[in-house]
């Protein structure tokens, strides 16, 4: 072998090892710099002020809550959509409550997002509808948030400060679609999430199922229910109404509703009515 054919042999060598490394060591030394940066005041000031609740947290799962956070910050792009400015308590907010769905979850679940992007106020979104004719008219509807599965969140900033400025009214958009965001990683949004095993998932249909179906009865009689109505319009919003139901009304949810409110502690692997 000539020596050409040797420094090319280490060059492809080098950026073997070099691609290895990227793909297999890289990801836990950058997370463990994230980890190790201070949590900012100013941040933990937001964190206290949205969610009064932190306070009443363990010292390990603060931690672990906190690091989350920055991870998130980290690695999703905040995009401020007509005219409105990103700023530090726009961040904050927002990622506190998403990585409220992850807290004692393993891993990090929100691999596919990419950017939230965030309106001053209500937004309009226009779809291409199609009839049962084939004939396509085009639809624009007024939305307070909502959850692609192509790696966005649009959310509602108003909508956003209303929901944490009442944590127990049941109704919380960022809770909303980050539960739509965790239900994607399935491969489909539709209401059935990834599970920890394989043997949950019956359970999970038979006690979700019933209840969608009880509060769409309920609905079609307009008697009132501690889940939203906007639950009954399909199997996956009625995932992500019960999530915010869960974390926002959690005592009501356990006493009304207990095989449902069971169903999601088992799968968030926390239980919020002790934080009331």
């Amino acid at each position: 072998m000539d020596a050409r054919s040797i420094v090319a042999l280490l060059f492809l060598l080098f950026i073997v090892i070099g691609a290895i490394f990227y793909v297999v060591y890289w990801p836990g030394i950058k997370l463990r710099r994230i980890e190790r940066q201070v949590f900012p005041e100013q941040w933990l000031a937001t964190l206290r002020r949205r969610l009064p609740f932190y306070d009443a947290f363990p010292q390990a799962q603060k931690q672990r809550f906190q690091n989350l956070i920055k991870r998130f910050l980290h690695e999703h792009r905040f995009v401020g959509c007509a005219g409105l400015e990103i700023d530090d308590e726009i961040r904050v907010t927002v990622a506190a409550q998403a990585c409220l769905l992850i807290l004692n979850k393993k891993g990090y679940h929100f691999q596919k997002l990419r950017s939230i992007l965030v309106y001053p106020s209500t937004f309009v979104a226009v779809r291409e509808v199609r009839d049962d004719l084939g004939l396509v008219s085009t639809k624009h509807s007024a939305l307070l948030g909502e959850s692609w599965d192509l790696g966005k969140v649009v959310l509602a900033w108003d909508n956003v400060e209303k929901s944490v400025c009442n944590l127990q009214d049941g109704h919380n958009v960022v809770l909303h679609e980050f539960a739509h965001q965790l239900d994607s990683e399935s491969g489909a949004v539709n209401g059935a999430p990834i599970l920890q095993t394989r043997g949950a998932y019956k359970s999970w249909a038979q006690v979700l199922n019933h209840e969608y179906e009880k509060l769409n009865l309920r609905n079609a009689h307009h008697y009132k229910s501690l889940l939203n109505e906007y639950g009954g319009t399909n199997p996956a919003e009625f995932f992500a109404v019960a999530t915010e139901t869960f974390f926002e009304r959690p005592t009501e949810m356990a006493n009304h509703h207990q095989e449902l409110y069971q169903e999601l502690a088992n799968y968030y692997q926390i239980d919020p009515s002790k934080w009331q």
